[in-house]
């Protein structure tokens, strides 16, 4: 038995969805290539059904294909991007094969599993609701291929009315599971490390990089999407010019770009300063971001859990950042250091040999007019906000980029301001380096906490003052106040449609609650919470063996309540034509006129008639459409029969 064109179809569109669960984190030439063998067999079965599966000879050179074509992109067969391209490759594969109904359960079975494996990507609410709808399909696909009569329409029409009547009964299917889903989710017992083994070395990284150049935050600038979110203990938030979230410190400058470089850990009190504002206490909920560092308002007084701080008072995770991270963090928002370490000292002051002449010269000519440091620093922020403009499409700049920035083409974002500060402040003998981070947040109202947006990426300055340390020194809001007043969107709007009209920053706003929510009841529900969920019933911590027991508890209340009902007996029997009958004689009881049981349906309307003279039309008609629906024709056509039962719905007799 072979599938007919109709199956044909239905096996196509289910492992097209799976194809798409994956398109987002996969090569647009890996997904193309995909696409288009999907597309060839599909139109070599349509247009000559009779030459069954790919030939041997052209399905071989394309399995061998496969590993090789992920062997070019990721350099090796495992983590999480070369094993989604080899499922989804192999399912692709199977499709150019499938010609039989078994080979179609197969396929459906492994699509599963490639739908699944979409989220060891992208756990958020709108791709595990994408799955699964994807999963509708899948079931259509299963029912499509359970033997009945067929329907006496060409390929495309029975497809369509597959898919039309089917969508309801899957999604049926879908909610039935969802309780035992449930009882899963909550007790089968996780672990503690991932299924899919060490990233790709190839992996893409999200966020802040540890390395900066003039332009190099213009792509991350132009994500809207959320880096973290934040919670405060304190009824509100910090004022905009204190959000000012420490990631990573730069001190290597090559003449090109800024380089973070990895310091240790500091286990002892020092480096030492004082807290100059009480701390403010809050929970941070970190995105993905495949790096190690983490991010709080400048200055973190301690490391969370699982972190250390370093020498430069920024946060390390002690792995990777791989999932939806929370950690709490207290920060001191005024603070003063006590000493310069000699070799921090040196750091901060060396400049590349053989760069931005322009500006040394600059550098030296203030230290001998001013002398003084603060004067140095006032001069140069008068200086960016006498002459200087902000945009996010600035010119491109040679290799004196500094001397490019500074007297050339003046205008630029954060980088470019941070970049040549720095570097100015260097030439002048005054210890600088760079901070790489976020600024800002969208305070929700609504749903009681910060989200702070990759569109909020910022770079600033940090100068050394003798009696208060470390200081945070802002170029950009000297020559743009409104980026750090008013945020990211008020800074970029000349430059930044992407950003949207208000109502729909208003509306993402207010649906990134749902997300907030679905992060804090879904995607962190991690094993320790796992654990903690029978305390309420007594069972504190629970193990291993407490978890297997309520999840094979749970499961076997669930199928036995499960198998009650689908071996019920129908309190309704009969078609729809009898049940919509019953109900009028149910009505037509109410109204005072039962129907004796061996009363036939024309003598039943005689008595209608007389008891109901006013209604005596409309009951009449109802009643014609029963008779020529039950003995008119051997089987009623659904449509006439979903017309009775809508026509005894409508009949009013008192």
């Amino acid at each position: 038995m072979r599938l007919d064109a109709r199956q044909f179809n239905l096996l196509a569109i289910a492992i097209l969805v799976a194809l798409a669960a994956h398109a987002p984190h996969l090569p647009l030439w890996i997904i193309a290539a995909m696409a288009f063998v999907l597309g060839a067999r599909w139109l070599q079965r349509a247009r000559r059904a009779d030459l069954g599966a790919v030939p041997i000879w052209v399905r071989l050179p394309l399995t061998l294909a496969l590993p090789a074509a992920v062997v070019a992109q990721y350099g090796n067969l495992f983590g999480r991007e070369p094993g989604s391209v080899l499922a989804v490759g192999m399912l692709v594969l199977k499709f150019t094969e499938s010609e039989k109904p078994r080979d179609a359960r197969a396929a459906v079975t492994f699509a599963c599993f490639v739908l699944m494996a979409a989220l060891l990507f992208d756990q958020s609410l709108v791709m595990s609701g994408f799955v699964a709808l994807a999963l509708l399909p899948q079931i259509i696909l299963l029912r499509a291929l359970e033997p009945r009569d067929d329907l006496a329409l060409k390929p495309a029409a029975a497809t369509l009315a597959d898919l039309r009547r089917g969508v309801p009964q899957a999604a049926f299917a879908v909610l039935g599971a969802a309780p035992l889903a449930l009882v899963a989710f909550l007790f089968l017992p996780r672990l503690g490390e991932p299924l899919w083994g060490a990233p790709s070395p190839d992996q893409g990284r999200t966020g802040i990089s540890d390395t900066m150049t003039p332009g190099g935050l213009a792509e991350l600038i132009a994500d809207d999407s959320p880096a973290f979110r934040v919670t405060f203990d304190a009824p509100a938030p910090p004022p905009p010019t204190q959000r000012y979230w420490r990631g990573l410190v730069m001190y290597h400058f090559d003449g090109t770009e800024w380089t973070h470089m990895p310091s240790p850990p500091v286990r002892d009190a020092s480096p030492r300063f004082e807290a100059l504002s009480a701390p403010l206490s809050y929970e941070i909920v970190l995105e993905p971001t495949q790096q190690r560092w983490l991010f709080a308002l400048d200055l973190p007084l301690a490391a969370p859990n699982g972190a250390y701080r370093n020498a430069e008072f920024t946060l390390v995770n002690e792995k990777p950042v791989m999932d939806v991270t929370p950690y709490r963090v207290s920060s001191a928002l005024r603070y003063r250091h006590d000493t310069l370490a000699r070799h921090e000292r040196q750091l901060a002051l060396s400049l590349p040999a053989g760069y931005n002449p322009r500006l040394r010269a600059l550098a030296a000519e203030w230290r001998s007019r001013y002398g003084e440091d603060r004067e140095i620093v006032q001069a140069a922020l008068a200086l960016y906000n006498a002459r200087f403009s902000y945009t996010l499409n600035p010119p491109p700049l040679g290799r004196d980029s500094m001397d490019d920035f500074m007297f050339e083409t003046r205008s630029g974002y954060c980088e470019h301001f941070s970049s040549s500060f720095t570097f100015l402040m260097r030439a002048a003998g005054i210890p600088a380096r760079v901070v790489v981070g976020y600024q800002g947040g969208y305070w929700n109202a609504l749903g009681g906490y910060m989200v702070v947006r990759q569109s909020d990426a910022h770079a600033w300055s940090e100068i050394w003052q003798d009696g208060q340390g470390w200081v945070r020194v802002d170029p950009t809001a000297a020559v743009s106040p409104e980026r750090v007043n008013l945020g990211s969107r008020a800074a970029n709007a000349a430059d930044a449609p992407w950003h949207g009209p208000e109502w729909l920053l208003a509306l993402r706003n207010q649906w990134d609650i749902v997300n907030q929510l679905w992060n804090k009841v879904v995607v962190q529900f991690n094993a320790l919470h796992q654990q903690n969920l029978l305390a309420q019933f007594g069972v504190d911590h629970a193990q291993w063996r407490s978890l297997a027991i309520a999840l094979g508890a749970g499961s076997i209340v669930l199928v036995t309540l499960a198998m009650l009902w689908a071996l019920r007996r129908d309190r309704d029997p009969g078609d729809a034509v009898d049940r919509a009958y019953r109900r009028l004689n149910r009505r037509l009881a109410r109204a005072g006129a039962p129907r004796d049981e061996a009363e036939g349906p024309e003598a039943y309307l005689q008595r209608l008639r007389q008891r109901f003279p006013q209604a005596a039309r409309e009951i009449e008609a109802v009643f014609a459409r029963y008779v020529a629906l039950r003995y008119a024709s051997a089987q009623p056509d659904p449509a006439a029969a979903r017309a009775f039962a809508v026509a005894v719905a409508t009949l009013r007799v008192g």
